[in-house]
């Protein structure tokens, strides 16, 4: 993160706009790592991971996505490629401890099969820990609502990186629709958490952070209008 951007998202907490989806997600997989020796999936990393704070604490950490990354992400001890809607053997089943999708849901044309799919990959009682942005925020829905020859260049001018760069489905992303499928998946004991992330996501352009700023006031009074949702849940023990 640079200089301008630490400065930028410094104001945040007083804005009342905390904790930030990152924040919440290191909370969730705190509580859900065993103290030493877990194994965990971080299924659909990208360039960060929420697994890295806690990497001694885990004994194996494996990433999945449906494509290689862009450049090796070191924290891992191995990456496999796989499509989670359908590859549902690309690990044995109760493999992971701990699972984490950050900001995947989104992508899945069948998000469903997909929680089904990690959920397989779980041992009994494992946790499920995932974030995904909220079409209840009136610029979220708008977002994921452009066509795709308009919404990739904007991804862009949002995203740090050309490599973060992936279609959009949006087909499960309200609080309502995203318990629905969690619950269709088998999953149990699912918290939903909606925050004021836009500032944060949008942040590398200044044009954008004030875009980010703008929707992120004015959607915090309303919960179901935050324009990101944290959640965590376990399969069944």
């Amino acid at each position: 993160m640079s200089r301008a951007e630490r400065s930028r998202f410094a104001i945040l907490p007083r804005l009342r706009l905390s904790p930030s989806a990152g924040e919440l997600v290191r909370r969730f997989l705190d509580e859900a790592l065993p103290a030493a020796g877990a194994c965990a999936l971080d299924a659909g990393c990208g360039r960060v991971s929420g697994f890295v704070p806690f990497r001694p604490r885990i004994g194996e950490l494996v990433g999945v996505d449906i494509h290689a990354p862009a450049r090796p992400l070191p924290w891992l001890d191995r990456f496999v490629i796989a499509d989670l809607c359908r590859d549902t053997e690309a690990f044995p089943a109760g493999a992971f401890d701990v699972a984490l999708s950050s900001f995947t849901v989104e992508h899945f044309a069948d998000p469903p099969a997909a929680l089904r799919t990690i959920g397989g990959w779980l041992r009994p009682g494992g946790s499920l820990v995932l974030s995904t942005v909220n079409r209840g925020h009136p610029f979220v829905n708008a977002y994921l609502s452009l066509p795709r020859a308009i919404v990739r260049p904007l991804q862009r001018q949002v995203k740090a990186m050309a490599a973060d760069v992936h279609p959009l489905v949006g087909a499960c992303n309200t609080p309502a629709l995203l318990r629905a499928a969690l619950e269709e998946a088998g999953y149990i004991d699912i918290e939903l958490v909606t925050v004021d992330h836009l500032t944060r996501a949008w942040g590398r352009r200044f044009p954008a952070y004030l875009a980010g700023l703008l929707g992120d006031l004015a959607a915090h009074p309303f919960p179901g209008r935050r324009s990101t949702i944290v959640a965590r849940a376990r399969r069944p023990a």
